[in-house]
Order: C-alpha cells, then sequence, then structure tokens
C-alpha cells in the first residue's frame, strides 16, 4: 500500500492505517454514497474524514497504476497547493493507495472533518436563510479570489463549498479537490465556473452584478454569459438524465 502523510500526522500513522484498514465495518457514514464513501472516525480530540474512492473501471485501473495521479492523491496535493495559496480547505492528513502489481484498486483522501453551517446548496433552495443576499455575494468575491488566484475549480458545483459563519464575516472551504487546474483564467472559463450552481436566474443576476463589481467587466457582459453558460449546463444536463432513463427501460425490456 502506497501511504503519504502530511508532517504533522506521521506519528499516527499507524492509528490512521488501522482506521482504513477497518473502514468497512467502522465509522459513521455521511453525504453522498452514490459513488464513492466517506466515513468519519473520532481521532484524539478531533474528527477524521475520510473518503474512500471506488475502484475504477479496468481501463483507469491501467492508467491509475502507471500513468495518472490517483484521485486521493490530487485531492491531499491540491488541498496543500490551495492552503500555500490562502484559499480555505479542510486539513490535508494523508492519502493512501491500494494495488495489484499492475492494476490500481482503492485509494482513500484524508481530511480534518469541517463543520459549517451551510453549503451554496441551502442558498438554492432556503431564500429566506439569514443574510442570504450577503453570503450569495461573499461566496461570488471569494470565487473571483480563486480566479485571481489562477484556480479553476472543476467541480464548482452547490455541495462542494462548505460555508461558515465566523464573526461578522463568512469563510468559504472548498471539498472535492480531485479536479482542479492552474494558471491564468479568461473572461469566458471565469464565467462558465458559474455554470453548475443554480437553475436560478435571480441567483444568476446577483452573481453577476458583484462579479461585475469586483472584477470591473460589464454587468451585462457577464450576466448574458453566465445566463446561457447555466441554460447551456441544464439543458445537456437533462438531456443527459433522459438518456438514462431510455437506457433503464431498454435494459428492464
Amino acid at each position: 500500500m502506497k501511504k503519504v502523510f502530511a508532517e504533522a500526522y506521521k506519528a499516527q500513522e499507524k492509528e490512521i492505517l488501522d482506521i482504513v484498514e477497518n473502514f468497512d465495518s467502522h465509522g459513521s457514514e455521511i453525504g453522498d454514497q452514490d459513488r464513492n464513501t466517506i466515513k468519519i472516525f473520532p481521532f484524539h480530540g478531533e474528527v477524521l474524514n475520510v473518503k474512500a474512492f471506488k475502484i475504477p473501471n479496468i481501463f483507469n485501473q491501467i492508467a491509475y497504476k502507471f500513468l495518472r495521479k490517483s484521485k486521493a492523491q490530487r485531492s491531499f496535493e491540491y488541498a496543500n497547493r490551495l492552503i500555500e495559496l490562502g484559499v480555505g480547505t479542510p486539513k490535508p492528513i494523508a492519502y493512501l493507495e491500494q494495488a495489484t502489481p499492475f492494476l490500481f484498486k482503492r485509494s482513500f483522501y484524508i481530511s480534518e472533518h469541517l463543520d459549517c453551517d451551510l453549503t451554496y446548496r441551502e442558498l438554492t433552495k432556503q431564500f429566506d436563510y439569514p443574510d442570504y443576499d450577503t453570503i450569495l455575494r461573499a461566496f461570488t468575491r471569494f470565487t473571483y479570489s480563486l480566479h485571481e488566484k489562477g484556480i479553476h475549480f472543476l467541480d464548482h458545483s452547490p455541495g462542494n463549498t462548505l460555508i461558515r459563519k465566523e464573526g461578522d464575516q463568512y469563510g468559504f472551504y472548498l471539498v472535492d479537490l480531485n479536479r482542479m487546474n492552474f494558471g491564468t483564467l479568461d473572461f469566458e472559463t471565469r464565467i462558465k465556473n458559474f455554470s453548475r450552481l443554480t437553475i436560478h436566474k435571480s441567483m444568476v443576476e446577483v452573481m453577476s452584478d458583484e462579479y461585475a463589481k469586483v472584477s470591473g467587466y460589464e454587468y451585462e457582459k457577464v450576466f448574458n454569459l453566465m445566463w446561457k453558460e447555466t441554460s447551456d449546463f441544464q439543458d445537456r444536463f437533462q438531456r443527459k438524465k433522459e438518456l438514462k432513463k431510455k437506457y433503464k427501460f431498454w435494459k428492464k425490456n
């Protein structure tokens, strides 16, 4: 098993390895378990968040073994890079990989478990949430700061930003980190980065207004592109959903 630990946790390596080895029978599941499994474990006065990535298909088992970094390794490395850039994310602790001589199998990413007050998803459903406009505008400024730092968070979707009330301000913390690019972002890439967040035009209007204010771009230019990219994403999402339904119906019959 390949294992890489943050310096501060190397003394607890054996205990953390025991948690991973007993992952399937211990711990408390949290979140969406459709693709991967996330569990939390009490650990010396703190809580560990352990994400077990499912075994990939045979082609990716070969790719991850010989050609590509695993999702767990990318999560660990990107978390460290985000922290270096001053961006909030749960503290990275370790990643572990299981493999045979020729095939990649299961991998685990371990971080601190960070309690939050809400995620962006709540903003898409609870329009009367306290400080709603303030939070949405602060989230938009946070996204702008990512872009200014050259961070293109490819999974910028409703459940992947944790939001915490911190005094009179709000803190934002990225999770599900395995898909990111780093470098200069052009206007189209920046605005397209908002496309997966909401179906609500009113939210797009607010985010466009705030992004225009902090970036210096014209509001109409920002809104027109953000709403187009949002609509296009929803169209693709619905088509894909319909295809899945048809495929399931075809399999049953």
